[in-house]
């Protein structure tokens, strides 16, 4: 017999067996389901959190903060500032000749989640009167748009199902002012819809304030970007950065991306260390129960090799199906999910939808098959050193 058939033998014979062997299997399938669950929640998390954001900047689009801001909450630039910007080349205008840009302030609002109630931060962004065409992808889905001179505001739909008291004809009370809420509008799901918008002028003078966060600009073209740097870095009376707002939004991506992480290696590495010992017990206790069947098979003929083998393949294959489960459990309890959390430097609430991708799914099996390989290894090798003649005499 060749050594594909002697292995193909001992698999067999082994699978044969795990009904006897339930329970010690169920903790190498267990084991695996739960650091998968958790790897693929968490990396779900990253997903889901970084499709939001990189799907929000756009390549027509610039945004100018001041220089060395991380973020526009970050940002500060005054009135005078954002005239020069609006008159600087590269930007396009509309049928009337008008600059595409809107200087917009934020301020951070106090709410309260719809789930348990709990204080949060919101962002209220100020828009420009030429926004809609800058933001094509905005659309009041419900109530109408927010009147100048007027407080009046719009919420974003995920920000709608993230708090209370948004409701249109709700009233939003702050500091400085009480805003009324008339509409509610959507981007597409990008990171714009975890937010509450109002005009840029009643935003600011609600609260005396005198500058904006972020002036964002429609390009003429989208190879325009280095004429506007260009034109802005070389004003004696601007300090500004400017970025592709992809770009930007890559980065403020990429930040988060990071955090999480961490959170991945540290926690994954834990509960993958446990879920390793976990095979090993397993598996040694799998070999110790058919020492007498390992020596009859190694004394009428069979190689090291077809034993060795065999105990990697059930280990793999146990590890396997507690990857698949682990997917499975993640998939029903984690994807499609709405979430929100704090969104990098700028302290506000981003909410988002969990997303659980196939191609997740496949790394989770993968890092499962890998955690049943390691646990296998050892046993599979003191099954192929047991002496024959010593385990045939323990009969």
């Amino acid at each position: 017999m060749n050594l594909i058939a002697q292995i193909a033998a001992v698999v067999a014979m082994n699978l044969r067996s795990l009904p006897q062997r339930l329970g010690p299997s169920f903790v190498i399938i267990i084991g695996s389901a739960g650091v998968v669950a958790v790897l693929l929640a968490v990396l779900a998390m990253s997903v889901g959190m970084s499709k939001t954001l990189q799907g929000t900047g756009r390549d027509e689009r610039a945004i100018v903060l001041r220089k060395g801001s991380v973020s526009e909450s970050g940002s500060a630039l005054s009135r005078s500032a954002a005239q020069i910007i609006v008159d600087a080349p590269g930007i396009r205008h509309d049928h009337e000749g008008k600059p595409l840009v809107t200087a917009e302030p934020l301020r951070l609002l106090k709410l309260f989640k719809s789930d348990d109630g709990s204080e949060v931060t919101a962002v209220l962004r100020g828009l420009g009167t030429l926004a809609a065409l800058v933001r094509p992808e905005m659309k009041i889905v419900e109530g109408r748009l927010f009147r100048p001179a007027v407080n009046e505001l719009i919420v974003g739909k995920a920000a709608k199902a993230q708090y209370r008291g948004t409701e249109i004809g709700s009233r939003i009370t702050t500091r400085t002012a009480t805003w009324v809420v008339v509409g509610t509008f959507t981007t597409n799901g990008d990171a714009h819809e975890s937010e509450l918008m109002a005009d840029a002028d009643t935003v600011m003078s609600s609260d005396n304030g005198s500058t904006y966060g972020s002036v964002t600009v429609l390009l003429e073209e989208r190879s325009s970007l280095r004429t506007l740097a260009d034109s802005l870095g070389s004003n004696p009376a601007l300090r500004v950065d400017v970025t592709r707002e992809r770009d930007y939004f890559s980065r403020q991506s990429k930040t988060v991306s990071r955090l999480l992480s961490v959170l991945v290696y540290v926690v994954g590495s834990i509960m993958g260390i446990g879920a390793i010992f976990g095979a090993l017990n397993t598996m040694y206790s799998a070999v110790s129960t058919r020492t007498t069947e390992i020596a009859t098979l190694r004394a009428i003929g069979f190689r090291s090799a077809p034993i060795v083998a065999s105990v990697l393949i059930e280990a793999l294959l146990l590890a396997a199906a507690g990857g698949i489960l682990g997917a499975c459990a993640a998939w029903a309890f984690f994807n499609g999910r709405i979430v929100s959390t704090t969104q990098g430097s700028a302290y506000a609430q981003l909410i988002f939808d969990i997303s659980v991708t196939l191609q997740l799914a496949m790394i989770g099996v993968a890092v499962s098959s890998v955690i049943g390989l390691i646990g296998g290894l050892l046993p599979a090798i003191r099954a192929a050193r047991l002496p024959i003649a010593t385990a045939l005499r323990a009969v």
